[in-house]
């Protein structure tokens, strides 16, 4: 095909965006989305008091009950080392316990995850985390900031989650476009540089 170049070519990949209740999930996948999301929100209701855990986020007022879903192009040669365009397609997962029978569906054939975390709650970044070691998926844990939230260090956040030092962690601001994309290229590189340290089978 006249033109045609292999940098031209685009390559798909999966990826899933997890964590607690309340931590920025939609926001991230909204933030970054070259496509409008696809968003399974619903408002909050009387039946989720005393199950859902609103500390910090009192202002919440809906919540994820399937998925998000978003889409962004990242451009060769520029975010990641690749000769080809990436395409992300991004899933963001529901972050009550009660939704957790999804997230095996969700993490179906991706080539890594982001968990997202509030330093204010990071407990409710633990099943994440434990989620994705026990299938062995490349992740990494990015610190969303919140207005008001105590600053935490890398060092600290790591002995807190006892995440090791494999594990990338960084700090973003999900609202951010730029920031959210960062996450995104971090997590690319990251999964790529697992996939070539992990013998094929």
């Amino acid at each position: 095909m006249l033109g045609y170049r292999d940098s031209d070519l685009t390559l798909s990949l999966k990826i899933v965006v997890s964590g607690g209740f309340g931590v920025g999930k939609t926001t991230l996948v909204g933030s970054v989305s070259e496509i409008t999301p696809l968003r399974t929100e619903e408002a909050l209701t009387e039946a989720g008091i005393g199950t859902d855990n609103v500390t910090g986020i009192a202002q919440k007022s809906t919540t994820t009950v399937a998925m998000d879903f978003g889409r962004i192009t990242l451009r060769s040669g520029l975010e990641v080392q690749l000769p080809h365009n990436v395409q992300v397609l991004m899933f963001g997962t529901p972050g009550q316990d009660r939704f957790w029978f999804m997230w095996d569906d969700l993490a179906k054939g991706a080539v890594g995850a982001v968990v997202l975390a509030d330093t204010r709650r990071l407990a409710d970044c633990f099943a994440a985390i434990e989620f994705f070691e026990s299938r062995q998926l490349p992740f990494l844990v990015a610190l969303n900031q919140f207005p008001g939230a105590r600053p935490r260090t890398e060092q600290k956040v790591r002995a807190a989650l006892g995440v090791s030092s494999s594990v990338p962690i960084v700090f973003c601001d999900a609202r951010d476009k730029a920031s959210s994309r960062n996450v995104l290229t971090a997590l690319i590189s990251h999964a790529l540089h697992r996939a070539q340290l992990v013998p094929s089978a």
